[in-house]
């Protein structure tokens, strides 16, 4: 039977998994759709009072209408530094000074970049997708070595080891269902 001390911890394989997906989700949040999201804007990163931060520590950041987002800079010195930063985002944006208000206004996507965005998140996909596996590969060779150092049964090892395995393709379908989300959004025109 199982040693207290030796033993297959399913849990922290569910919790690595769901990080996997947590940070597809993430990614995804920073892919444009052609619609305004604070999420486009969070990942920047400024150079403010000496150090990089993220744009929500500089300011406000607001959607006040589909096509448009909003930073209310809170201090006037940096006001120039939140605008160079958004400028290389690389995010496909121009954004407006106006006082310490800057105004993103969120352009139409064309057809090729639609496309071009597609395959970025499906690459974001793949990367969840093989996070997953290698969580799976480390559980089953948990797995094995408990078995094979004597705190596991050959029936426990294939109950964890299709226990795991029902986890895996649980975590896969919920990536591929993210994307297939994530795909529609971007093509939605």
């Amino acid at each position: 039977m199982s040693d207290e001390k030796e033993e297959l911890d399913i849990d922290d394989i569910e919790r690595r998994m769901d990080g996997a997906l947590k940070a597809l989700k993430s990614e995804f949040a920073g892919l444009r759709t052609g619609r305004a999201s604070a999420s486009l804007v969070e990942p920047v990163m400024v150079e403010a009072y000496g150090q990089q931060m993220p744009l929500n520590q500089v300011g406000t950041i607001g959607v006040p209408e589909p096509r448009l987002i909003t930073v209310q800079v809170w201090d006037k010195g940096s006001v120039a530094a939140v605008e160079k930063a958004i400028q290389n985002a690389g995010l496909g944006v121009n954004p407006v000074v106006d006082g310490q208000m800057i105004r993103i206004p969120i352009p139409e996507l064309n057809e090729e970049r639609r496309v071009e965005l597609t395959k970025v998140a499906g690459r974001y996909a793949e990367q969840a997708r093989v996070a997953v596996r290698n969580v799976r590969r480390d559980g089953m060779e948990q797995c094995k070595k408990l078995e094979k150092d004597g705190h596991m049964g050959e029936d426990e090892h294939k109950m964890w080891s299709a226990e795991i395995q029902t986890l895996t393709d649980n975590h896969i379908k919920q990536i591929d269902d993210a994307l297939h989300v994530k795909e529609e959004e971007i093509m939605q025109v």
